[in-house]
């Protein structure tokens, strides 16, 4: 009689909580490891500044050099 009874098993369960557990724990190294997304969004957002100072100064030289021959 208890062999027809449906349901979750103890061990189903145990084993469900330690796979969710991995995934959780790859997720947050891919996310907050040692060049995770955060740290590449970092990354990025230094070398975009950088690049666009570096584009600002390019165009101030060019408009001072057309400044020289228009003038």
């Amino acid at each position: 009689m208890l062999k027809s009874q449906k349901g979750i098993t103890l061990i189903a369960l145990v084993v469900t909580i330690v796979i969710l557990l991995i995934l959780a724990g790859v997720s947050l190294n891919l996310v907050l490891g040692e060049n995770g997304l955060v740290r590449r969004a970092q990354q990025a957002e230094t070398e975009y500044t950088q690049a666009q100072s570096e584009e600002a100064e390019q165009m101030n030289d060019a408009e001072s050099w057309m400044d020289q021959y228009i003038d």
